[in-house]
């Protein structure tokens, strides 16, 4: 025979391990500092100049 197993106990592990790496996901997600959201938004708005600046012109 095997182990016998709570089932109710076994379904909070299940849940509890889901629950971090949900937390995992939004800590790499939204985790980040006002200094790294500020230097990315102008990381990402000195691109789009870049690119605008490369345009060229229609006759």
């Amino acid at each position: 025979m095997g182990d016998v197993v709570n089932l109710r106990a076994a379904r909070k592990a299940k849940a509890r391990v889901s629950r971090e790496v949900e937390a995992q996901a939004n800590r790499a997600k939204f985790g980040r500092t006002k200094g790294e959201k500020l230097r990315e938004a102008q990381e990402a708005e000195r691109a789009a100049r870049q690119l605008d600046g490369a345009k060229r012109e229609e006759p």
